[in-house]
């Protein structure tokens, strides 16, 4: 029998879903198919992070993977030198046949699950290193030395995916940040190993107002705070639901009320553990003075910039004097775009705009 795998199929799934990761459980069906392997699964080197693309076979074996603990204490991961150096590892690498029949690994979480033999293939470019596990049971035996040597090139080959990929989900988290940031609110992308990856623009603001970030980490000046954040974050990295939140928690700061932040899982952006993105949390400032966009003024009631600017300091609270003055206008000028501002949003008097503004801001 021929030993040559479908390069074609494998590439072709693997960047399908590169593209789009709502596809990567098909892709491993696929490259399970292709390289004869009972099972296959699609790893974060560095990371031991449970949402992990996987064929339907592996569904037993990833229970007792994770209920088991054996995802913090993979005997596999000891192969990442191998696989590092040539693209492709197996047991055999680092185990005699002896060490294999005494070892818990082995004897009590493959066995049972019959499952033995495995090929890692190692897919890399940059910071981003996966390996793609793919598992043989007993039965079928062992990954022959043709076969090995297919993987290497397959290896060799699939490098452009990571970077994709990695690309890819990094566009999507920008993308979020961008829709945060639309409505004010401030959020921030959270990475694999539970540190800030992004912030958008409403979220660098708080950190002028409370909202700390030592070493990379999202937090409080009150330590209990940060701690809670921070366990919160681990809970929710190692969750096994796609779409999850986490209860709120209080961030304490120098001067006013705390703040409050909102752990979450998007599907579109930590759509599973090879994404950028592992989780997004959501920061409410309860002391800000929120004012709607004034783009959204000028499109929603054709307001002149001037308008806008004006109609939103007057929906924070600011009187029409001090408005007039932080826009550099007399208070002629201010009176003049407030009358302007009533006819054609069909108010007229200052509260009753107020209210209608107050009305058209984001939950």
């Amino acid at each position: 029998m021929s030993t040559a795998f479908d390069f074609a199929a494998i590439e072709g799934s693997l960047v399908e879903a590169a593209v789009d990761p709502t596809r990567w459980d098909e892709t491993m069906e696929r490259v399970a198919k292709a390289t004869r392997s009972a099972g296959a699964l699609l790893f974060d080197v560095h990371g031991h992070l449970p949402l992990l693309p996987r064929t339907r076979s592996m569904a037993r074996a990833f229970e007792a993977y994770v209920d088991g603990g054996w995802i913090e204490r993979d005997e596999r991961f000891r192969l990442v030198p191998f696989l590092n150096a040539r693209g492709v590892a197996t047991d055999e690498d680092l185990l005699t046949s002896n060490a294999v029949a005494r070892h818990p690994y082995f004897q009590e979480f493959l066995a049972p699950c019959g499952l033995r033999w495995c090929a890692l293939v190692k897919i890399a470019a940059g910071d981003t290193f996966w390996s793609l596990s793919l598992q043989r049971s007993m039965e079928q035996g062992p990954f022959s030395r043709e076969e090995l040597e297919d993987l290497m090139v397959l290896s060799q080959r699939s490098g452009s995916v990571a970077a994709l990929a990695t690309t890819l989900g990094l566009a999507r988290a920008e993308a979020a940040l961008d829709a945060f940031n639309a409505s004010s609110t401030a959020a921030v992308m959270i990475g694999k190993d539970g540190t800030v990856l992004r912030m958008n623009a409403a979220a660098e603001l708080l950190q002028t107002r409370g909202l700390v970030v030592t070493g990379r980490h999202l937090g409080s000046v009150d330590k209990d705070a940060t701690n809670a954040l921070s366990a919160a974050l681990q809970t929710l990295l190692r969750s096994r639901s796609l779409v999850a939140t986490m209860p709120p928690v209080s961030l304490p700061r120098a001067r006013g009320r705390p703040l409050v932040a909102y752990p979450l899982r998007l599907a579109s952006v930590t759509y599973n553990s090879l994404a950028p993105c592992q989780a997004v949390v959501v920061v409410i400032d309860p002391d800000a003075k929120r004012r709607p966009p004034e783009i959204h003024l000028q499109m929603s009631f054709a307001l002149t910039p001037a308008e806008a600017r004006l109609a939103t300091m007057l929906a924070t609270g600011e009187t029409l004097e001090a408005a007039a003055d932080k826009c550099r206008i007399s208070y002629q000028t201010a009176r003049n775009q407030l009358k302007a501002v009533f006819a054609k949003t069909g108010t007229h008097r200052q509260a009753e705009l107020v209210s209608l503004l107050a009305r058209l801001l984001p939950n």
